[in-house]
């Protein structure tokens, strides 16, 4: 009899792990506990796939032998802990497709630069003439891709609920850019647990493998690995590995010396991304000249820090996509001009005192778009002359274009969760840029 797989959650990863499951000969059942897309219903019936919504059905979840759950769905949820009662193994759509692909991996995780970091790896191995697919947590699907062909190349971008549910996964390429409080409602409010996920993105490696890390960062000096180190860093010089130093970027690898000095991409973290991306691009073989050329015509990913449009000499920027302070701040560290800052949503328990000393350099007025504002009035009063509230995406541009002087930039940097008044970042950065065309 076939091994019945149960996967839970019908999003991107679920959908693409019930396609490839099915294809290689699994019993599946999907359970969603919300609604299922009249897409994702299609691609299941034409698969002959057994699905059910708006509930979770025990008794055809926990005869399982083994669960895809979606990085969404916590581990201590009722069902969750049922199954792990039942010793029935529970596994990210990233630990099923892996066991389906003889690719070189790239693995890129951190709290910020993730998804950057990723596009850019894949536009220099693609540029390289590699077959890549550029998947995880941005892109398509990794599994549901797989379930077409495999690739030479796979860039994976995984967040730490993607790590979570690892057992065997492993890349040929780690990389660790940043570790800062994000998500720590998901792991007891510790960010030593968090940042325990984002260490297992090394934990398979072997000593014929590689993971580039950020040395500038406190956290990862209890990092353990049997892969070959490639520490990269802003401040410091590297005999092997990465470094900035008077407006260039160095890599030193395997006794070789690569510089580069123009980049796509401008700001500090931008430069960091980069040269994350260029070391493992290093490691698999892609030529000086490749990477240089491909670093000079990237396009920057949508919605961070995405220049939108100027009307009347205001620049308006998207940067939807930073959902946590980290990335807020290296948003406002960037900007040359002063800024009219649309920030709020679902606060997920920030500290914003982190943000005090750049908002002070940077920021003429705030405007707060979310559920959290109390939080972000009590943190700026005082410190911002203007602080005002709104409540809808089209009343905080309008309010922005009439705050912001010529020469300014209204950026859109919430710094929290998109959920109470979007339905993801993306939706939110597309209203924003919507209204700002609007004006």
């Amino acid at each position: 009899m076939a091994k019945r797989i149960v996967v839970l959650g019908v999003g991107i990863s679920g959908i693409g792990a019930a396609v490839l499951a099915k294809k290689k000969g699994f019993d599946v059942f999907v359970s969603d506990k919300g609604t299922i897309t009249d897409e994702n219903k299609a691609v299941l019936l034409n698969n002959e796939i057994e699905w059910e919504e708006q509930k979770h059905s025990s008794a055809k979840i926990l005869n399982a032998d083994e669960v895809i759950k979606s990085p969404g769905i916590p581990d201590n949820v009722d069902l969750i802990q049922q199954l792990i009662a039942k010793e029935i193994p529970v596994i990210s759509e990233i630990e099923f497709a892996f066991r389906y692909t003889n690719a070189k991996i790239a693995a890129i995780t951190g709290s910020n630069g993730k998804t950057t970091t990723t596009l850019l790896l894949g536009h220099v191995l693609k540029s390289a003439g590699y077959d890549v697919l550029v998947a995880g947590n941005v892109g398509v699907g990794f599994a549901l891709s797989l379930a077409e062909r495999d690739y030479d190349y796979i860039v994976l971008e995984l967040s730490s609920f993607q790590l979570d549910g690892i057992q065997k996964f492993r890349s040929d390429v780690a990389m660790l850019l940043n570790i800062s409080a994000d998500h720590l409602d998901r792991y007891n409010n510790k960010l030593e647990n968090y940042a325990a996920s984002k260490f297992r993105i090394t934990e398979n490696q072997t000593t014929q493998d590689v993971l580039i890390y950020n040395a500038d960062d406190a956290m990862m000096e209890v990092l353990t690995t049997k892969a070959k180190k490639l520490p990269i860093s802003l401040t410091t010089k590297q005999t092997e590995g990465g470094f900035y130093n008077n407006n260039k970027i160095t890599i030193n690898l395997n006794n070789t010396t690569m510089t580069m000095q123009e980049l796509a991409l401008q700001g500090r973290h931008n430069i960091f991304n980069s040269m994350a991306a260029a070391m493992a691009a290093r490691v698999f073989e892609v030529k000086d000249t490749v990477i240089r050329q491909a670093m000079i015509d990237f396009q920057n990913v949508e919605h961070r820090l995405e220049y939108v449009l100027t009307v009347h000499g205001i620049d308006f920027i998207n940067d939807s996509k930073a959902t946590n302070l980290n990335a807020c701040w290296y948003a406002l560290e960037s900007m040359t001009k002063d800024v009219v800052w649309i920030v709020g949503g679902v606060d997920k328990g920030n500290d914003y005192a982190e943000l005090t000393e750049m908002v002070d350099k940077k920021v003429k007025a705030i405007i707060c778009l979310g559920e959290s504002n109390e939080n972000i009035i009590e943190a700026f009063k005082g410190k911002v002359e203007i602080i005002v509230q709104a409540s809808n995406m089209q009343e905080a541009v309008n309010q922005s274009y009439a705050l912001a002087g010529k020469q300014d930039v209204v950026l859109l940097s919430p710094a929290c969760a998109s959920f109470d008044l979007f339905a993801n970042y993306e939706d939110r950065g597309m209203q924003f840029k919507k209204q700002v065309r609007n004006l």
